[in-house]
């Protein structure tokens, strides 16, 4: 019953066991009771494997490990940067070797250590190789893999994809997989998003604008600040995980022999791939009332970046059954569309 002891108490003694435990309540649970994501700790260049030639270079930092829930965890530092030699490639067989973080408790393994370092791993050559696992009761966390070709076939390459990273709890854990059993309010940062788990499912979260402002160049007929409204400008924005592009500013228009000029396009060159819509964009803008019977236009927004204003006439004698709609300027203002 002493594990179950409350620390930091006069007169009282604790085991190695029961202090660890007590450090659970330091980490980011990992679904169970008494249990604790391992990993290490975000930010930085902390226990970082780097390769040169054949030195492996793990960088100085700190890390949690658990062996097993029951046994808490250990609170792991890496001082100072640890070398370590890679073995010589295969004759005609690639291989993959692991680097690793390893936690020595003679009272857990019978090692005859108590101590932390980081330990290489040489896989086994083979024609399609995996990737060796520790053997026998080791208390540890895989740092990086690394990709050695046969001789003669490149030089060897490092992955960190398998390091896994851990924060206190509450904080915002950085990973590329969600966590496997999150509580209400959690969060993570995949690379790109910040979501929240509500219970069912993980909501995305809005992103700061990903673009500033662009003002495009524009075809003959066209040019900006129409009406005073600015220069015409683009920028994609993201609102819960969907890009949006949206736009400003006014466009003048000078029309040929009554016509829009360069197809209505009044993009000179169009849009990037990143900032075009995955299929066809129609919206309402508004115009000058001037010359024009309409005080509205359609603008097409095109798959292939192209632009189109529509409903403009090529008539001379406003009409009820052939109005003259030849605005001299339209308005960008409020302009905004889903990309997906």
């Amino acid at each position: 019953m002493a594990d179950a002891l409350p620390k930091w108490i006069d007169g009282l003694s604790y085991t190695g066991l029961g202090l660890r435990r007590s450090d659970i309540l330091m980490g980011m649970h990992d679904g169970t009771g008494i249990g604790v994501r391992t990993g290490v700790r975000p930010g930085g260049s902390g226990l970082n494997v780097t390769l040169a030639g054949t030195t492996i270079t793990v960088a100085a930092g700190v890390a949690v490990v658990q062996y097993q829930a029951a046994q808490g965890i250990y609170r792991v530092c890496l001082p100072a940067a640890t070398t370590l030699t890679l073995t010589a490639a295969h004759a005609t067989l690639s291989r993959i070797d692991l680097v690793y973080l390893r936690v020595w408790d003679n009272a857990v393994d019978a090692s005859g250590l108590n101590q932390a370092d980081a330990v290489y791993l040489a896989g086994t050559p083979a024609a399609s190789p995996v990737a060796p696992t520790p053997s026998g009761t080791q208390i540890y966390i895989p740092l990086a893999q690394i990709t050695v070709p046969p001789s003669g076939g490149g030089s060897a390459t490092v992955s960190t994809a398998v390091t896994q990273y851990t924060v206190a709890p509450g904080g915002i854990l950085p990973s590329p997989t969600a966590p496997a059993t999150p509580y209400i309010g959690q969060y993570y940062d995949n690379g790109t998003d910040l979501l929240r788990w509500n219970g069912t499912s993980w909501d995305t979260y809005q992103k700061v604008v990903n673009t500033t402002w662009t003002t495009p160049s524009l075809a003959t007929g066209y040019s900006h600040d129409g009406n005073g409204n600015g220069n015409v400008q683009y920028r994609l924005i993201s609102i819960q995980g969907t890009n949006f592009m949206e736009w400003r500013g006014g466009l003048n228009i000078t029309y040929a022999s009554n016509a829009l000029q360069h197809g209505g396009d009044f993009l000179l060159n169009p849009l990037a791939a990143g900032f075009r819509p995955s299929s066809l964009r129609s919206l309402t803008a508004a115009c000058s009332a001037a010359s024009s019977s309409s005080l509205s236009l359609k603008l097409d927004f095109k798959p292939d970046g192209t632009t189109a204003i529509v409903g403009t006439t090529l008539s001379t004698s406003d009409s009820y059954s052939s109005p003259i709609i030849r605005p001299p300027w339209v308005s960008l203002n409020g302009i905004r569309y889903a990309i997906s």
